[in-house]
């Protein structure tokens, strides 16, 4: 009786052990069933995730995924190795070299949505071409240099020409070296020259104070604006919306061209260019005063903004206040005007682009959706608004992203850390721009897609993510429904044909791995 009672407990045993090897054995089951489901849950919500690829898209995907995982893999051996974690000014030159850019390069890209006015043509064509151009001055002092076209110079200042203080390739290096410093940001140590966000933001501002004399000599604005749809052509951009407060120029009869003058000049080189170039869309002007100014000198401006939109219904496509937001200038301070305003054409504001919380400077982005705009440029401080959130989610209001201009104006270090990381795992309505690209040795728009690929994205964000960002700057655009149609097809056009040379690259890589095999 013992013996079979010791049996039968060691049956019960058995049994009831089996059983427990059961329940884990399904627990860890559903634990992993349940991980997988979640992180599916994740990808299908985030930005890109409602996206479809075709075969050929599934071909450029590995081409361009294989990249970007053996990047990321290489930070993560050695974060010295991935770009978006330095400041851009530091690793321009290293990026160009990546595989990833270099797809991206290819890759048709929309619209370009968020770019003003003397802040867009690369420096190589300022130092090169535009500041060796005939009748131009230049007068060194203790406060830097300065250069303005003359016919004859004025007495204000010891103007120079500046052919002359080029005779010699010593000078022309040493002068050139100077010009550089004066229309850029660029330097090896940007932690040392720009500690701050406010000694960014001053050197910044100068640059335009530089640039603004010499530019607005109109055959040098003529070429310098002709030049800046060479350059976005060429980066497969097919649409822009230039941010300009239209500023006076001048030649060298004496002449000054003013507002609605510069605007046809625009009009009649956009249209030329278009002509020339069937695939490009041409550009619509978002009128952009600087935001630190007082009731009477906006008045002025909205009512310069409503005799441009008389003249130009079409080619005008709203307005906005731009300039260094944390030195005033709210947009609720004009909330009565831009009210009325706002009843005649959209708003664009810059909204935002701050890392303080719960001052005028981020509140612009309540008076921003209050005020009906139709995006918000840069929007850096909108995660701390959930209010916000819900509003530019449900009236779809797009959001300007200029991941390269938040580094280089010390908003944000490493751009794994900026806030539009969290618009893109929730799918909200983003569009990726470049802001001033030739301030900081950028051009067009490839530099900041790369950026916000690798550093704001998720690591297994794909081509569909790039794909939903080129899409989403053609529909948050402000064309019209016939344009936005035929940018579409000419997207396509452009999209089926970057899927070719990805695949030809492939090739041409496979085939060059083999020789040296061989």
């Amino acid at each position: 009786m013992a013996m079979n009672g010791r049996k039968s407990a060691l049956v019960v045993l058995l049994c009831f052990n089996w059983v427990i090897g059961i329940v884990v054995a399904r627990g860890i089951e559903d634990y992993w069933s349940k991980r997988a489901n979640l992180i599916h849950a994740e990808k299908k919500i985030a930005f890109g995730g409602d996206i479809s690829l075709t075969k050929n898209e599934m071909l450029t995907n590995r081409t361009l995924m294989s990249a970007k995982l053996k990047e990321i893999q290489e930070g993560f051996s050695d974060p010295n190795k991935f770009f978006p974690r330095a400041n851009f000014l530091t690793v321009k030159n290293k990026i160009e070299k990546s595989k990833v850019f270099q797809i991206i390069k290819k890759m048709p890209k929309g619209a370009l949505l968020h770019a003003h006015d003397l802040g867009t043509v690369s420096h190589e064509f300022v130092l090169r071409n535009l500041t060796y151009r005939s009748d131009l001055y230049v007068c060194q002092s203790e406060g830097g240099l300065k250069l303005m076209f003359f016919k004859t110079p004025g007495k204000n200042c010891h103007w120079e020409l500046l052919s002359e203080l080029r005779n010699t390739p010593a000078k022309e290096i040493q002068i050139n070296k100077r010009i550089l410093e004066e229309m850029t940001m660029m330097t090896d140590n940007p932690a040392k020259a720009y500690p701050d966000g406010d000694a960014a933001w001053a050197k910044f501002q100068s640059l335009f104070s530089f640039l603004f004399p010499f530019i607005t000599y109109k055959p040098v604005f003529e070429d310098y604006f002709n030049q800046l749809l060479q350059e976005i052509y060429d980066d497969k951009v097919l649409y822009l919306e230039l941010r300009t407060v239209l500023p006076d120029i001048f030649d060298l009869s004496g002449r000054v061209y003013k507002s609605l003058e510069v605007m046809q000049i625009l009009n009649s080189l956009s249209q030329k260019f278009v002509a020339e170039h069937p695939d490009f869309l041409g550009i619509k002007i978002i009128y952009a005063p600087m935001r630190h100014l007082n009731q009477n000198e906006l008045k002025k401006h909205i009512e310069n903004a409503e005799l441009i939109k008389e003249s130009f219904p079409e080619f005008l496509a709203g307005f906005d206040l731009v300039g260094h937001e944390e030195k005033g200038g709210t947009l609720r301070e004009f909330a009565e005007q831009l009210q009325v305003l706002g009843q005649k054409m959209p708003f664009f504001f810059h909204a935002g682009e701050t890392d303080w919380y719960g001052l005028s400077t981020d509140e612009n982005l309540i008076d921003a959706v209050l005020l009906n705009a139709k995006r918000i440029g840069h929007g850096y401080a909108l995660l701390k608004h959930p209010k916000v959130m819900e509003i530019v989610l449900e009236e779809k209001i797009a959001i300007e992203v200029n991941p390269i201009s938040n580094q280089v104006l010390n908003l944000v270090d490493d751009l794994r850390n900026h806030p539009a990381s969290i618009l893109f795992a929730e799918n909200y309505p983003v569009v990726v721009s470049s802001d001033d690209p030739g301030l900081w040795g950028a051009k067009a728009l490839s530099y900041d897609f790369y950026e916000a690929f690798m550093g704001l994205m998720s690591g297994s964000s794909d081509l569909r993510a790039l794909k939903k960002l080129a899409i989403n700057s053609l529909l948050y655009s402000t064309m019209s429904d016939k344009e936005q149609s035929k940018a579409i097809q000419i997207f396509q056009k452009q999209w089926e044909d970057f899927l070719l040379d990805v695949a030809e690259m492939e090739n041409k890589e496979f085939r060059l791995s083999n020789n040296s095999v061989d």
